[in-house]
C-alpha cells in the first residue's frame, strides 16, 4: 500500500512522528514523504493520504482525490475544515486522530492532580466555538463550577486575564492560538503565578516554560495510533473514525507547585486516579 505523508512543515514534532510511523509497520506498506504546498505530481498515485497538522491536511482535503486521514489536528479545526469545503469535495473519505485531549479525560486528570481546586478559570477566543452550556453542565456534575471569560480582541486578553484569575483556583488553557501563542503564553503563565493560581498547560513545553501541570500525547504516541488505523484501512478498505488520542503522558512541575504551596500527586498516583474515575462511569 502507497501512503503519502504529507507534513505542515518540517518542525520537529512533524518529523518525529513521520519517522516512528514509517519504521513502525511492515514492508508492505511504502511511504512518500512531502510538504504541503511541494507539487503532488512527483509522487504518483497513493492509496491514503496521512496529513499531519493542520496545514497538510487544509491541503489534502482540498487537492487530493483519495482517502485522507488527518493527524496532530485539533477536533475543532478538523470540523472546521470539513464545514469548508466545497461540495464536490464535501462527500470523499477523511478521518482524524486529534491531538487534543477528550473533556472527560481532562477532567479527570484535573480532580486528581487538584482535588480541591474546584473554580476552574477558562478563557476562549471566538474562534474557539465552545459548547459551553454542555461543558458546564459537564463541569457542575463533578462538583466543579467553570468560568469561562471570552476574550474578543487581543487587546483586552490581559484585563481579561487579571479578571478571570481573581474568581479562580485553578487556570485551565485549551489550544486557542488567539489567546495562547508565543506572543503570550509566557506573560500569561508570570500573570497567573503572580495571582497563586497555577495553570494547567497542553504540553511539555508549557510545563517547562513555568505551568503546573499538562496532559498531552505525544508524536511517537499518536504515530502508534496512526499506524493501527493504517493497519486497519488496509484490511478494511475503510477509515477508521475520528479518534481522541489512547495515549497520554503526565508531566508536572514540582518546582512550581513548591512556590505555589500545592502538594502534587507523583503521575502514578495521578493515572491510578484517573483510571479510578474512568472505570467508575462504566
Amino acid at each position: 500500500m502507497r501512503v503519502l505523508l504529507l507534513l505542515s512543515d518540517n518542525s520537529a514534532p512533524y518529523r518525529s512522528f513521520s519517522q516512528t510511523l514509517s519504521q513502525s509497520l511492515p514492508p508492505s506498506f511504502r511511504f512518500l514523504q512531502m510538504q504541503a504546498g511541494e507539487a503532488s505530481s512527483t509522487t504518483g498515485p497513493v492509496d491514503l493520504v496521512v496529513a499531519i497538522g493542520m496545514k497538510a491536511t487544509e491541503a489534502a482535503l482540498n487537492s487530493s482525490n483519495g482517502p485522507v486521514l488527518g493527524v496532530m489536528i485539533h477536533q475543532r479545526g478538523y470540523e472546521s475544515l470539513l464545514e469548508s469545503l466545497p461540495p464536490q469535495k464535501a462527500g470523499k473519505e477523511t478521518s482524524a486522530i486529534y491531538l487534543n485531549q477528550p473533556w472527560e479525560r481532562q477532567l479527570d486528570f484535573l480532580q486528581a492532580t487538584l482535588p480541591n481546586h474546584l473554580r476552574v478559570g477558562l478563557l476562549h477566543s471566538p474562534d474557539t466555538h465552545l459548547e459551553l452550556p454542555g461543558l458546564r453542565k459537564s463541569f457542575t456534575e463533578r462538583g466543579l463550577t467553570l468560568i469561562a471569560q471570552p476574550v474578543r480582541s487581543p487587546d483586552l486578553l490581559f484585563p481579561a486575564l487579571d479578571d478571570l484569575l481573581n474568581k479562580t483556583d485553578v487556570l485551565l488553557t485549551i489550544p486557542d492560538n488567539a489567546i495562547y501563542n508565543t506572543s503570550n503564553v509566557r506573560n500569561i503563565l508570570l500573570t497567573s503565578y503572580q495571582h497563586k493560581v497555577p495553570l494547567i498547560g497542553i504540553s511539555q513545553a508549557y510545563v517547562n516554560a513555568g505551568a503546573l501541570c499538562a496532559i498531552f500525547s505525544t508524536p511517537e504516541q499518536l504515530a502508534a495510533q496512526t499506524g493501527a488505523a493504517l493497519v486497519y484501512f488496509a484490511r478494511n478498505k475503510r477509515l477508521p473514525e475520528p479518534h481522541y488520542p489512547d495515549l497520554y503522558v503526565i508531566a508536572l512541575n514540582n518546582q512550581v507547585a513548591r512556590s505555589l504551596g500545592i502538594n502534587l500527586p507523583s503521575p502514578e498516583e495521578i493515572r491510578e486516579r484517573m483510571n479510578k474515575a474512568r472505570e467508575g462511569r462504566r
